[in-house]
C-alpha cells in the first residue's frame, strides 16, 4: 500500500563486484582517477596521501598498518587505510585514514568493504580505532558500521572497540 501522501518510493541499492586489495606499493598513476576527483571536489587528503607516500613519511608499514584499495572493472574506485593513531602514542590505538570512494561507486557497498577490511586487519594489531570525521553523512556512515561518537576528544570524532 502506498504512503498516505500517495507517492510510491522505490528505493534500489545496486551493489557492485569490488575486489579489495591491499596495497603494498602505489605506483604513481594507480589513483590518478579517484585523486583527480577527489580534489575536485576539494577534499585535500587524498593528495596528501600521495604525497606522504612519496615522500616515505608515511607507507602504512609499521606494524599492523595496511592501506587498501578497492577495484573494479581493472581500476581502483576507492581508497582506505590504518595507521597507528599519531594523534595518541598509546600502544594499541590505530587510526582509519583517507576513506575515499569514486562518486559513481558510493552507496553501493564499496566504502563497507573498505572499512571491513581495515576493522579485520585491525584486530591482529590494535584494540581500538579512532577517525576524524567533519561530514555528518561520513559520520552516519560511521555509526551504521558500529563506531561510537567521542565528543570532546582532541582529534578524534569516533571510535571503535575491534577486541574484547
Amino acid at each position: 500500500m502506498p504512503p498516505a501522501s500517495g507517492r510510491l518510493v522505490c528505493v534500489i541499492f545496486l551493489a557492485v563486484t569490488v575486489s579489495i586489495t591491499r596495497l603494498h606499493d602505489l605506483p604513481p598513476d594507480a589513483l590518478a582517477d579517484v585523486l583527480a576527483e577527489s580534489e575536485r571536489t576539494g577534499h585535500r587528503f587524498l593528495s596528501r596521501l600521495v604525497e606522504e607516500w612519496e615522500s616515505g613519511t608515511n607507507r602504512f608499514a609499521r606494524h599492523g598498518e595496511v592501506l587498501f584499495a578497492a577495484v573494479a572493472d581493472g581500476r581502483v574506485v576507492g581508497v582506505c587505510g590504518l595507521n597507528a593513531d599519531p594523534y595518541l602514542p598509546e600502544p594499541g590505538v590505530g587510526r582509519v585514514r583517507h576513506l575515499y570512494v569514486a562518486a559513481e561507486y558510493r552507496r553501493r557497498g564499496v566504502g563497507r568493504q573498505l572499512v571491513g577490511a581495515v576493522v579485520a586487519a585491525a584486530r591482529d594489531a590494535f584494540g581500538v580505532l579512532r577517525l576524524r570525521t567533519e561530514s555528518a553523512s561520513a559520520a552516519r556512515f560511521y555509526e551504521a558500521l558500529g563506531f561510537q561518537r567521542c565528543a570532546g576528544v582532541p582529534a578524534c570524532t569516533h571510535t571503535l572497540k575491534t577486541a574484547g
